[in-house]
């Protein structure tokens, strides 16, 4: 079974998700903060980190950048007790695959870390993540180092999902991704699909990055099929 790399100063709630990730089968290697964190993730290996945010020495984003110096394709998902979208485009931007925020259910962090390890297993070890190189269509200019989107001088605004969505169909343009295929690979495949409303984001997404959303010139739409990313203009 998979080993886990768990970093949380909070010592109930470290102990809380250890057992239940015990339960559920897996290793479970416990760091009190951020230095710890480190220190585990060089000397074990683990094929998943949970970080929390706020750690002493090391807060979670730094100690996430520090891994991604070392591994792209060790899933990393973040825990806080903050949920505005300041903090979570904080996550992402320093390499973070999922963001999960306290108070959690335990099922929902269980399903969470079963669909990253699945994915990064899919993958052959991996994992979908925003950490690859700028890809520049058009005017647009995708960053997923920085989860920035420009077009032309234009910075664009968008949620991480959004982001994340942009980002993977920027990693193959051309190819055709069905709705099944999006929300499977941004939200996980244990996600109920009909809770998800991939036209309403591609909608939003259209909203802020074309000229005119009613003609799209980079996100198109397949007809019986999905949508992929344009040529630009």
């Amino acid at each position: 079974m998979a080993k886990i790399l768990l970093a949380d100063d909070e010592e109930n709630l470290r102990e809380a998700v250890t057992i239940i990730l015990e339960k559920a089968g897996y290793t479970v290697r416990a760091a009190a903060d951020g230095t710890q964190a480190v220190e585990a993730f060089l000397a074990e290996r683990p094929d998943l980190v949970i970080l929390d945010v706020m750690m002493p020495w090391m807060s979670g984003y730094e100690v996430c950048e520090r891994i991604r110096q070392e591994s792209d394709d060790v899933p990393v998902l973040m825990l806080s007790a903050k949920g505005d979208i300041v903090d979570k485009k904080s996550g992402f931007h320093a390499g973070a695959d999922d963001y999960v925020v306290k108070p959690f259910n335990d099922e929902e962090l269980l399903l969470r870390v079963e669909a990253l390890l699945r994915r990064r297993s899919r993958k052959g070890g991996a994992t979908p993540s925003p950490v690859g190189q700028s890809v520049t269509i058009g005017a647009m200019t995708i960053d997923p180092r920085r989860c920035e989107v420009t077009v032309g001088e234009r910075s664009v605004s968008l949620t991480p999902k959004e982001f994340q969505l942009l980002a993977l169909m920027a990693e193959s343009p051309g190819k055709v991704f069905t709705r099944e295929d999006l929300i499977e690979m941004v939200w996980g495949d244990e996600y109920d699909t009909g809770s998800v409303s991939i036209p309403v984001y591609i909608r939003r997404i259209r909203e802020k990055v074309e000229d005119d959303p009613s003609s799209p010139v980079y996100i198109q739409t397949v007809w019986g099929f999905g949508y992929k990313l344009g040529e630009g203009r």
